[in-house]
């Protein structure tokens, strides 16, 4: 279980004693976690400011290659961009461990909802944070060891319980790489090049992408799931000067999939119910204004 800091063991504490709960719900997904058998404990919370210095990458092996080009992917600790991938899991990773722990310490079997979130920290760095709310089965006599913690709303966890399946844990992919820009690369994104496909571009998203997802692939199995809802695929490219080369350019790719780990817990057909999932607006004023304004905006 991930040490929490001081501040947090004291609002953990404080909760306890007043009896009290609060969650990061809306009215529908209250309405369909109950449904489902559970019951909101707590909103919890983790996060860590990390300072990311040295990175890797402080070479061009496409720059000693006849200018032909080179693509390659941080899927390995001892890759250009390992130290810089590892660092991105681990921040993550304890942002999301100090959330479970503030579930377990209120009695909660796993989070629902889970927010990660990355910022710039004012005095330097990034902040990671992953927010959600602790639930609990109503009436269980068995508890799991460790939390279970998921993207998915109150509607969608809902769903995923009343047709046999329960999350695991929240996963990730992430892969960078890179292209040093060889001499077709920058022929072919020349304004006067035309409308044409820039091959190595192509090449390099596509084969981060791979990567991004055998990543997220190798962590489902790891957390011993059957299969994996993504919630986002996010691409991020930039530009740097070669540090070899002087005049020449690279570009960085950097993919990140995330995603919550589900796990059959019946493998014969669906489980009875015992009624129906009905989730009803109790905002009527608000529908009506939507109505209102789509109708006005398609006159």
């Amino acid at each position: 279980m991930e040490q929490l800091p001081q501040a947090a063991q004291a609002r953990m504490d404080e909760i306890r004693g007043s009896g009290t709960w609060g969650s990061a719900l809306t009215t529908n997904e209250f309405a369909a976690v109950r449904a489902a058998g559970f019951e909101p404990v707590g909103q919890v919370l983790g996060s860590c400011v990390y300072h990311l210095g040295y990175t890797g990458a402080y070479n061009c092996p496409g720059a000693w290659m006849g200018g032909a080009g080179y693509t390659s992917t941080s899927t390995g600790r001892y890759s250009a961009y390992g130290p810089l991938t590892q660092s991105l899991y681990e921040a993550r990773r304890l942002a999301v461990d100090r959330m479970s722990t503030e579930c377990s310490l209120l009695g909660g079997d796993g989070v629902v909802g889970v927010r990660l979130t990355i910022g710039r920290f004012p005095a330097g760095g990034l902040e990671f944070s992953a927010i959600g709310t602790a639930v609990r089965a109503a009436n269980s006599a068995v508890r799991p060891r460790t939390p279970f913690t998921s993207h998915v709303t109150g509607q969608e966890f809902a769903k995923l319980v009343m047709n046999g399946w329960v999350p695991v844990s929240l996963v990730l992919g992430i892969a960078i790489g890179t292209r040093h820009d060889d001499w077709w690369t920058r022929m072919s994104s020349r304004r006067w090049a035309g409308n044409q496909e820039v091959a190595g571009y192509t090449d390099l998203v596509n084969q981060t992408r791979h990567a991004s997802r055998a990543e997220l692939a190798r962590h489902v199995k790891g957390v011993h799931a059957d299969g994996v809802v993504v919630s986002s695929i996010e691409l991020e490219i930039r530009e740097r000067e070669c540090p070899v080369t002087d005049g020449q350019r690279d570009h960085i790719c950097e993919a990140t999939a995330i995603g919550t780990a589900i796990a059959a817990f019946k493998t014969t057909g669906q489980p009875a119910r015992t009624g129906s999932l009905a989730i009803m607006s109790l905002d009527p004023e608000r529908r009506a204004a939507a109505r209102s304004e789509s109708s006005v905006r398609y006159l």
